[in-house]
């Protein structure tokens, strides 16, 4: 099961989450968000993490400029794509940065229109994005079919084996379920809601 722990806002819990086993995290440039980081603790992160953890981008309706200057830059691996990017826009980033994942909410018609988004992941998160609530998951079947696809929204140490056992995604995102605080870890929950993913499923490769 490939885990991502998002809304990264310090070098600790960065470390913290790679030292427990998560594959990626996520940090947030959206200036909306509470976990926005700001660039020098974003350098800091990339330059700390091993080679193996994925550090990925978080941008929601900024100029695709600005996103492939930022990845570049800070040698970020993925970019996630989070507001209403329109595919040609998507395929130009994902051209120009290592990976794309393209996160659209559950409700979003743009998750069952027959769209070029390009090569990407694609992530599905619950209707308001970032709210941290959960969704209706029988939706899933309808709307995403057999596409691989990361599942977010509402995830938590105590819900995250059964969203596995029942959806079988290819991987799952976290970031509020995790946390003591807005941006801040807890390194109690970022361990259970490891070991509860790991526990569920082990990890396979795209198909």
């Amino acid at each position: 099961m490939f885990v991502k722990i998002c809304g990264v806002t310090t070098v600790e819990d960065a470390l913290l989450a790679a030292g427990l086993g998560a594959d990626a995290v996520g940090l947030n440039f959206w200036s909306g968000s509470k976990r926005r980081i700001g660039r020098e603790t974003a350098r800091d992160i990339v330059r700390r993490l091993p080679p193996e953890v994925l550090t990925v981008g978080i941008f929601r309706d900024e100029r695709r400029d600005r996103v492939v200057d930022l990845a570049t830059t800070l040698g970020l691996r993925a970019v996630q794509l989070h507001g209403a990017e329109s595919p040609e826009d998507t395929r130009w980033v994902g051209d120009r940065v290592p990976a794309v994942i393209r996160a659209l909410g559950i409700d979003d018609p743009a998750l069952v229109a027959d769209a070029d988004w390009g090569p990407h992941r694609l992530l599905v998160d619950s209707p308001m994005a970032g709210s941290g609530e959960t969704f209706d998951w029988a939706l899933i079947e309808e709307r995403v079919g057999d596409r691989d696809y990361l599942l977010a929204g509402g995830l938590d140490p105590d819900n995250v084996t059964q969203a596995i056992e029942e959806l079988d995604p290819w991987g799952v995102d976290v970031a509020s379920g995790v946390e003591s605080s807005p941006g801040r870890k807890d390194p109690a929950k970022v361990r259970k809601f490891l070991a509860a993913a790991r526990a569920a499923r082990p990890f396979r490769p795209a198909g």
